[in-house]
Parts: structure tokens; C-alpha cells; sequence
């Protein structure tokens, strides 16, 4: 499947909805605190996400119930939210969530802590995180896509972190999933190289133990295998030729 370059206006649009789900995020973090359900946040997250004149991406995609992803301790991706699920002093929680602007895509993830969380937490969420950096140093013209996949996986390894394999990043457009697909662990071949005008959504997934996962009966939770923390941080990322452009990050 060939990969999609955009144009101008597309890459606008993208722009725009990246701010838009930028600065949902931000306001989600501040909802992340203890006595708090998920199934709230959801419901924050979608209205907001209304208000702004776009469509929750997830709502439904591939039959998913809700509009954010709220995956807490354990679970890395997909978690659904649910009002029996209250938030915990100590929980770390990944929100991830999309936005669909007059029919573009942008897809962005954060992991934040509820309350006072222990050190070990707080450095896993923060590598995971800076992993996201090292790795999109390589999202430039001419550049080879597996060497932001090997990025993010020496800099998580150091640490001693499971970086899942089971998921993968990917591009991103006029659909949420494009071609291609973004491993977050070492790879042997170089991959294809990149182009100015390429979208794509690049996301660590970082377990503090075995990378290994599985999926719950519900067909979507993914968790850790030997349910230690799990940490998620996600972009969407243009490729230029200076360098990466982040479209869905809004410093506050």
C-alpha cells in the first residue's frame, strides 16, 4: 500500500486538527485526578471534542463504544471507559483520542498520573515520553522510517523497558490508519525512505516489565502480560525536509 504525501491544504487541515486535539489533551489532564471515573473523561473528551466542530475518530472505529481511550496501570492501549472504573490516588492513565477535521485525521496520546505517584512511575511515563523525541529526530526528508523505530526502542531499552511489539504506529490522513505501519522496537532493515509530506502518528508504548501482551474478553483492553505499568505517548507528526513538524502537541 503506497504511502500518501499531502498537499498544502491537506497539511493544513491536519494542522488544525491536531491543534484541536492538542488542546483537548490538555484539558483532560486536568480531569485525571483521584474519585474521577473513565467513563467521565469520555464524556468530557467527546463533548469537547463536539464543540470544536470535528468527530471523535474512535467513536465506533472497528466497533469501539467510546470516543477516548482511557487505559489505566496496566492496561497500555484501548482501554474502555467505564463508570464503574474510578481513578485511584497512585493510578497512571493513558489517554488516547482522535479527532476528525473536515475529513482529516489526527491521532495523539499522553499518559499522566492521578494524585501522588511513585518515582518509578513518573520516570517510566517520562522516558516513554522522551523516547517519542528521540525517535522523530529521524522524521525527515531522507531519513528511513526504521530509524525512528530503532530510536525509540534503544532509548526505552536503556532503561530496562518492555517496548510492546504487538502495536504499531502509523500514517494517517483522509483515514485514521495509513500505510505505514511504525514498529516501536529494532528492526533489521533500514525501511522506506521518507518523504516531505508524509503524515505520520508515532506512539511508544512502554511496559516497565515484559513487552509482551494480551487482550481481555472485552476484544479491545490491551494489558501487560505480567501487569506492570504500561506508559503511551502519540503524535501526529508532518515529515519536512528540516525536520518534524509535531501537529497534535499544544504547549500550554
Amino acid at each position: 500500500m503506497a504511502v500518501s504525501v499531502k498537499s498544502q491544504r491537506e497539511i493544513e487541515l491536519m494542522r488544525e486538527a491536531g491543534r484541536i486535539l492538542g488542546t483537548v489533551l490538555n484539558e483532560l489532564e486536568k480531569e485525571v485526578k483521584p474519585g474521577v471515573s473513565t467513563w467521565k473523561i469520555n464524556q468530557i473528551g467527546e463533548e469537547m471534542i463536539r464543540s470544536y466542530g470535528c468527530i471523535p475518530s474512535f467513536l465506533g472505529y472497528g466497533g469501539f463504544p467510546a470516543s477516548i481511550c482511557v487505559s489505566v496501570n496496566e492496561k497500555v492501549v484501548h482501554g474502555i471507559p467505564s463508570k464503574k472504573e474510578i481513578l485511584k490516588d497512585g493510578d497512571i492513565v493513558s489517554l488516547d483520542a482522535g479527532v476528525i477535521y473536515k475529513g482529516y485525521h489526527s491521532d495523539a496520546a499522553r499518559t499522566y498520573g492521578a494524585g501522588e505517584i511513585s518515582p518509578e512511575a513518573a520516570k517510566l511515563i517520562e522516558v516513554t515520553r522522551q523516547s517519542f523525541f528521540e525517535g522523530i529526530k529521524f522524521a525527515k526528508e531522507g531519513c528511513h522510517l526504521y530509524e525512528i523505530s530503532n530510536a525509540i526502542a534503544d532509548y526505552n531499552e536503556k532503561f530496562g523497558y518492555g517496548v510492546v511489539r504487538d502495536l504499531v504506529g502509523h500514517g494517517i490522513g483522509t483515514e485514521l490508519h495509513e500505510a505505514p505501519e511504525i514498529p516501536n522496537f529494532r528492526q533489521s532493515r533500514r525501511g522506506m525512505k521518507l518523504y516531505e509530506g508524509m503524515t505520520l502518528a508515532i506512539e511508544p508504548m512502554v511496559a516497565m516489565g515484559d513487552y509482551r501482551v494480551e487482550t481481555l474478553d472485552d476484544d479491545w483492553t490491551t494489558v501487560t502480560i505480567d501487569k506492570s505499568l504500561s506508559a503511551h505517548y502519540e503524535n501526529t507528526v508532518l515529515v519536512t525536509k528540516e525536520g518534524p513538524q509535531i501537529l497534535s502537541l499544544v504547549e500550554e
